[in-house]
C-alpha cells in the first residue's frame, strides 16, 4: 500500500480509518454540504461503505485512487479529499468540508496538498476538478489554488432526476508553485 500523509498550516491529509465513519457522516450527511454536489446526504452507513471502499483502494497495486480524511490541527477530522487517477498522467480531485470550516483557508490548502501528492509524489501533469456552475464558492477556491477554468461539460451529473451542466478547471504540473 502507497500510504499518504501530508501536513499544511491548517489540515493535514491521511488515510481514513473505521473510526471516522461518524466524522465523516458530520460531513457527507450535512445538506448544506451535499447541496451544490453530485450527490445526496449519505447515510452514516453509506459513509461506513466510504470508507471500506478507500482502504480497500488503498491496498490496490498500482493505487489508483485516493480518498482521503481532512483533519484540522487537533487531528480530527472535519473533511474529506479525493483524488483519482485517471489516463495520460491526469486525475481529477474532489473535497467536502464541514461547514464551520468554510471560509478559513483549509480548503484551498487541502487542495494544495492534493496538488503536492498529485504533481511531487505520484507524477501526474495535470489536475482537474468539476463543481456545479452555481457553486461560486468553489470556483473561487479553484481560482485561490492556481486553477485555470476550462469549460462546461453539458449534461455532466444527473442529480434529483435532472441533468445537471458541471465547471470544470486545472493546473498543470509546471504552474503548481507548492
Amino acid at each position: 500500500m502507497k500510504s499518504a500523509e501530508l501536513t499544511g498550516h491548517l489540515v493535514s491529509l491521511r488515510e481514513l480509518d473505521d473510526a471516522d465513519a461518524a466524522a465523516l457522516h458530520a460531513v457527507y450527511g450535512n445538506p448544506d454540504v451535499c447541496e451544490r454536489m453530485s450527490f445526496t446526504p449519505r447515510t452514516i452507513e453509506q459513509c461506513a461503505a466510504i470508507i471500506t471502499a478507500a482502504r480497500k483502494d488503498a491496498e490496490a497495486d498500482p493505487r489508483q485512487v485516493y480518498m482521503l480524511a481532512v483533519c484540522g490541527n487537533d487531528g480530527n477530522l472535519i473533511g474529506a479529499a479525493r483524488l483519482g487517477l485517471g489516463e495520460w498522467k491526469s486525475a481529477q480531485f474532489g473535497i467536502a468540508l464541514r461547514p464551520d470550516q468554510w471560509g478559513h483557508g483549509r480548503g484551498t490548502e487541502t487542495v494544495r496538498l492534493l496538488f503536492h501528492l498529485g504533481f511531487r509524489d505520484l507524477g501526474v501533469h495535470r489536475i482537474w476538478g468539476a463543481r456545479s456552475p452555481r457553486n461560486h464558492t468553489s470556483g473561487r477556491l479553484m481560482a485561490a489554488a492556481g486553477m485555470t477554468e476550462d469549460g462546461t461539460i453539458r449534461s455532466h451529473v444527473l442529480r434529483h432526476g435532472v441533468w445537471e451542466d458541471s465547471a470544470t478547471a486545472s493546473i498543470l504540473e509546471d504552474e503548481f508553485t507548492g
